[in-house]
């Protein structure tokens, strides 16, 4: 399931809302559990190059800084995390310059042999809003790049978890 919706308009910037969704093959509290345990190798998990940065604020809050290598050159990415493990579910709000202020929404939930992510994102754009039909041109690139993101972490949960249940 993908769901593009469109944001609010503003002069100096726009917000590119959308959705999908991505089954596990283990249980809610199981898939949450692997998802919010953050370790520096998830970056290659994501089947990116570069490291991460682990900073924990408290028991529910961390800043991820991602230090990513790409053809484009050296990115980082600079993330506050709120854990909400009681509701399965977290948020990841920018810090960083390029897209601060976006914000992502995880909610894991029970599926039919297992779990699923239903993930929510709002990106924000620092520019002036283009036409309707760009817009929804950016959240259909935007889901895909990132609905292919969780496959990968999908795969990687798969492997990790039923490793620890064969020993």
């Amino acid at each position: 399931m993908t769901e593009y919706v469109l944001g609010m308009k503003s002069p100096q910037s726009f917000s590119v809302h959308y959705k999908f969704s991505q089954h596990f093959n283990f249980p809610p509290r199981d898939a949450y559990r692997w998802c919010t345990d953050y370790q520096s190798e998830d970056v290659e998990l994501m089947g990116e190059k570069g490291s991460r940065k682990i900073q924990r604020i408290n028991e529910d809050t961390l800043v991820l800084t991602d230090y990513l290598i790409s053809q484009k050159g050296k990115v980082t990415k600079r993330r506050l995390v709120r854990l909400y493990p009681e509701r399965l579910s977290w948020t990841n709000t920018r810090l960083s310059d390029k897209g601060k202020h976006s914000q992502f929404l995880y909610e894991i939930m029970h599926d039919k042999g297992g779990s699923k992510l239903i993930f929510t994102g709002s990106q924000v754009f620092e520019e002036p809003r283009p036409s309707r039909k760009k817009v929804v041109s950016i959240a259909r690139t935007l889901a895909r790049e990132d609905s292919a993101t969780w496959r990968k972490l999908a795969r990687a949960m798969e492997i990790d978890l039923s490793r620890r249940t064969a020993i």
